[in-house]
């Protein structure tokens, strides 16, 4: 499929016109109910000249280029959402067109290409106008190179989250280069690679984001270990954890990773000691809840023959398999009170003794801790020792919810599907625009590891020459309720009761009371408005007072 037209704004876009609302009187602007700012022009310019000052180009560029890529990957979903049905060229205009609604720039679309699979993607625009291209000649004059990082960013990460794969759209000429335009070329990062195979894909830091085939495709390497190693991400949350991970991977300092179950958080914890001082030392890794508790000490810290029944060797604990590496305690929750008394003691002296020894032994180890539950709570519950969680939250680092950080979708889709085509030697060759849409408006309660268990069963499911569909990813139940979740954001249903049916999965005879419809839409809008109240009042047609009194009388 090729289109290729002219496109400036007064031409298309009226419809996005109509998502923008402002309020003046509560502060607020709003677009389809998240919350946005205007910025004049001249702030725009001071903020780039002074972080340009601050970071330098090259860290100013990376700033740049991922911001735009997560406003990017935002857009795709409402894009997704706004357009349903229509044609991937006039949907996937809706980038284009909140461009120049926000006054980024007027855009011109030489050509869209693409095919039923999605694998060839080809993209060209002429961009007129450019507020980054006017900052920086007002500011520096004329360019020795594109300066638009965040255009380039907007348009990867919105054609990324179409094609459900990474795409890098490259500045080729900029205004402020003395250009007419900006031309900006998008393809797939596999056919830039072809090209350029330094090209770089958004690397927050030098290890993450590091999607080459050739590493995987060498017969020398561990392919498993390979594709375990990649961390992949790009969203603000993600980016901030892995730059306060690089600053304390080279220190001793003992981490403490949180977060829900399914999150990453040994993932994490491999590549915070993959980037340490000491990568070659050894990582240990134990379920502290598997652990029975009357062999929590021997396991931790080993024992000696004799030193209880049973015990006919000496062997070493974990703590001494770890030594001059890292050993990460995993649910460290789940000890009890004794097991933690004892941990407690290790890190404050830096020595451990085996069960039925009498000689002390230094260890040099570092400790990474994790925990699905919040440990302060635990504390102050009465269900975790105060002083250990000190001692273990030197440097806390809390993981986000997949929820929050929908930007890294696309990449962690093309991750896993690369991951699981390699392991099961199986050809599954993208996803579908339905598939796509489904996993960005999905809420996964099991974080990563969920969409990697989908993923892998929709690559093995699909196998072959067509490319992943929603059916592929989920179940038949969890189907049903994705494809009614994706009808509902849609656009409003044809009455009433279709309307009570969406919302609440049920038969058309089986009719809600007034209480059960009331909190269903209440719940309904607080979760599309990602809690905001105002918002959440404005769906359903109340003052934000009006909404807070009937939402507590509800839950009273």
């Amino acid at each position: 499929m090729t289109t290729e037209s002219s496109y400036y704004p007064g031409e298309r876009g009226g419809d996005l016109l109509q998502l923008l609302e402002f309020n003046p009187q509560q502060g607020y602007i709003g677009l389809a109910g998240g919350r946005v700012m205007m910025m004049r022009s001249e702030t725009f310019e001071g903020q780039r000249a002074e972080l340009l000052e601050e970071l330098g180009a090259e860290r100013a560029r990376s700033l740049y280029s991922r911001l735009g890529y997560a406003d990017g990957t935002r857009d795709a979903a409402l894009a997704q959402q706004r357009r349903p049905g229509a044609a991937f060229d006039e949907t996937f205009l809706v980038g284009p067109d909140l461009h120049a609604v926000f006054g980024m720039a007027a855009v011109e679309t030489v050509t869209i290409q693409t095919d039923d699979q999605r694998q060839n993607f080809y993209g060209e625009f002429l961009t007129h106008g450019s507020i980054e291209a006017q900052a920086h000649r007002n500011l520096h004059g004329l360019a020795p190179e594109p300066v638009c990082w965040m255009q380039s960013g907007y348009a990867s990460g919105f054609a990324s989250a179409f094609v459900g794969s990474p795409v890098l759209f490259r500045e080729v000429e900029c205004a402020a280069m003395g250009h007419d335009a900006c031309r900006l070329v998008g393809q797939p990062l596999a056919t830039w690679r072809e090209q350029d195979p330094t090209a770089a894909y958004f690397h927050p830091q030098e290890f993450v984001n590091r999607f080459d085939p050739a590493e995987i495709q060498d017969e020398t390497v561990d392919i498993d270990a390979a594709l375990d190693q990649r961390v992949v991400g790009i969203s603000a949350a993600f980016s901030l954890i892995m730059s306060r991970l690089k600053k304390v991977a080279p220190t001793r300092a003992t981490v403490l990773l949180q977060g829900e179950t399914g999150v990453g958080k040994e993932v994490f914890a491999k590549t915070l000691h993959r980037v340490s001082a000491n990568p070659e030392g050894p990582f240990i890794g134990v379920n502290c809840a598997a652990l029975p508790a009357d062999l929590v000490e021997a396991e931790l810290f080993g024992v000696e023959r004799g030193g209880f029944t049973g015990a006919v060797n000496s062997r070493p604990g974990r703590f001494e398999r770890a030594e001059g590496g890292t050993l990460f305690l995993d649910e460290i929750g789940t000890l009890s009170f004794s097991a933690q008394g004892k941990l407690l003691r290790a890190l404050q002296e830096r020595e451990i003794e085996r069960v039925g020894g009498t000689e002390t032994r230094p260890i040099n180890t570092r400790v990474v801790a994790a925990s699905n539950t919040d440990l302060l709570q635990a504390v102050d519950d009465g269900r975790f020792r105060r002083d250990l969680y000190y001692r273990l939250s030197v440097f806390p680092l809390q993981i986000p919810p997949l929820r929050e950080r929908k930007e890294d979708i696309p990449l962690l889709m093309e991750y896993f599907r690369q991951k699981y085509t390699a392991r099961h030697g199986i050809a599954a060759i993208g996803f579908t625009q339905q598939a796509v849409a489904g996993l960005m408006t999905y809420p996964f309660p099991g974080n990563i590891r969920e969409l990697e268990n989908m993923v892998e069963r929709a690559v093995i499911l699909a196998a072959g020459a067509n490319p992943i569909g929603l059916h592929d990813l989920f179940g038949e139940n969890e189907l049903q309720k994705q494809m009614l979740t994706m009808a509902g954001d849609e656009g409003p249903a044809s009455g009433p009761l279709d309307q009570v049916k969406a919302v609440m999965s049920v038969d058309a005879d089986e009719l809600p009371t007034i209480k059960e419809l009331e909190q269903v839409l209440i719940n309904r809008a607080l979760e599309k408005s990602g809690g905001n109240l105002t918002a959440a009042a404005r769906m359903i047609g109340l003052t934000r007072r009006q909404f807070a009194y009937r939402a507590a009388r509800l839950t009273s």
